[in-house]
């Protein structure tokens, strides 16, 4: 095969950078195979049908499956890694992805792999996150000429360095922050990165080495937070710096104010901590990109954010791994606690679909947000999403979506909304909407609420939670007919499983 017309297979297509990379290199007529767990989940996105896009299912400890997707590919882009900083495996899973990379690449003989990662100062006071990152980079080396692009700082709209910077200055007037505020750094706007990845496919000059990349703009975080609120047009922003440098209530506090798990806060916060600018240039001499400045950066960022056009985030992550039990395969002696709530309306199916794809984010629960956004607010205070990141699109809802602290998980439009929660909880738990339409020409719009518990704790928190299922979602139901301009024609009625 001719290797200028050959594939090159990208792992971590649904990712925030892969899921701008890959249709950036299908827009510049490169041949991508995208190897995901999910094919549905990558189908969901504007360009998952492209002529030149094939989808293979492979999942990253899968070996085999992977070598049969690296075969005949130019090269690798290898964009994947745990997510769950902090947790006990982290460094192993990442160790674990890389190795089962480096056996697929040297199975399907792969000529070249290019990484993107970020960039620490010190060697001797890397964060636990960039320590696991340049490992993956050493042990990917194993199987083929390496490429590596390393940055201190990414900015676009849907990353998690932009969301924590956005969420603090829309919320927060007058910002207190450890002395990590006065920490110098060199952002680099998503676009450029892009552009760096797409060029050094075409540049075999670049095989085998590694590259710094930042942008033109070196400044402080505080300046940074400045910079924001005065491409944001909001009034200018207070930034108390207190002489600590404490990690753990920088990390609390992020997480409570902001869309932030614990999970993407934990990172950001450690590389906060030690100046990181780009000593080596050199890349700018093969790749000669004419670089986005900060306030460009920023402005571009915000204005896909109010366009409603963010191609990928970094909360896209989740998995859309539905457990047995909700496949009808749970195990002996499993309890499921189930309740049903439905409402029949007068109109077709449609007039409720239409509500039921708009739920969450602005456009809120149809009733009873005050408990919605409490539900959040302890949610955020255990480590978990909370309701503050809310949803992709306003109007639009496919397979993969974050929709506040839920995952969609299955979309059959315009019949059916499968939501798995993200929040903390004893247990895993499903929210179902249905629209059924009936003989009579009427629809019946149905919600229903599942829940597996962990142990005793996840009992008891069923039974608190269950009754409120009653006050919350009946009358919700009524306000979601409301929102449709459809008559009710019998209910809200319920029925526990």
């Amino acid at each position: 095969m001719d290797q200028d017309n050959a594939p090159v297979l990208v792992m971590g297509a649904t990712g925030y950078v892969g899921g701008r990379l890959t249709p950036l290199l299908l827009e510049r007529g490169v041949r991508v195979r995208a190897a995901v767990r999910s094919i549905r989940k990558l189908q969901g996105r504007p360009w998952g049908r492209h002529p030149n896009l094939e989808i293979v299912r492979a999942d990253a400890l899968d070996t085999e499956a992977l070598t049969e997707a690296m075969r005949g590919c130019r090269a690798l882009y290898y964009l994947v890694h745990s997510i769950k900083p902090g947790a006990a495996h982290y460094a192993s899973l990442d160790r674990r992805l890389a190795y089962s990379a480096v056996r697929a690449a040297l199975a399907a003989k792969l000529p070249r792999i290019i990484y993107f990662t970020g960039l620490g100062g010190d060697p001797e006071h890397l964060s636990e996150q960039l320590r696991s990152r340049y490992e993956v980079g050493e042990i990917l080396s194993l199987a083929a000429p390496l490429t590596q692009l390393r940055t201190p700082l990414v900015l676009g709209s849907g990353g998690a360095s932009f969301e924590m910077i956005r969420a603090l200055c829309e919320h927060l007037r007058v910002l207190v922050a450890p002395r990590w505020a006065n920490t110098l750094c060199q952002p680099i706007a998503i676009a450029d990165v892009l552009e760096y990845l797409a060029g050094c496919l075409e540049k075999p000059e670049t095989i085998g080495r590694t590259y710094e990349i930042g942008g033109p703009d070196v400044l402080t975080y505080k300046e940074l937070f400045r910079l924001y609120a005065e491409v944001a047009g909001l009034p200018r922003r207070f930034i108390l710096t207190l002489p600590v440098r404490s990690t753990k209530l920088s990390i609390w506090w992020i997480n409570l104010v902001t869309p932030m798990s614990v999970s993407l806060i934990k990172p950001l916060v450690e590389r906060m901590r030690t100046q990181v600018i780009c000593h080596d240039t050199r890349i700018r001499e093969i790749l000669p990109i004419p670089l986005r400045s900060c306030r460009e950066a920023v402005a571009e960022a915000l204005d896909n954010v109010r366009r409603h056009d963010v191609p990928s985030s970094c909360f896209d992550a989740g998995s859309t791994r539905l457990p047995q039990w909700a496949k009808g395969q749970a195990a002996p002696g499993a309890k499921v606690f189930h309740d049903t709530f439905s409402v029949t309306l007068a109109g077709p199916p449609e007039t409720a679909w239409n509500v039921v794809k708009r739920i969450g984010g602005d456009t809120g629960w149809y009733f009873g947000d005050f408990l919605w956004r409490m539900r959040g607010f302890v949610d955020e205070l255990c480590g978990g999403p909370g309701l503050c990141r809310g949803r992709r699109s306003p109007d639009t809802v496919a397979m993969g979506d974050f929709l506040d602290f839920w995952r969609v998980v299955e979309v059959d439009e315009p019949r059916r909304l499968l939501l798995r929660a993200e929040m903390r909880a004893p247990g895993e738990a499903l929210l179902e909407f249905s629209v059924n339409p009936l003989p009579d020409g009427g629809t019946e719009l149905r919600m229903t609420p599942s829940f597996e518990p962990r142990g005793l704790a996840g009992m008891l928190y069923w039974w608190c939670i269950a009754p409120s299922h009653h006050l919350l979602f009946r009358p919700m139901l009524k306000h979601m007919a409301r929102a449709a301009g459809a008559r009710i024609l019998r209910g809200p009625v319920s029925s526990p499983g």
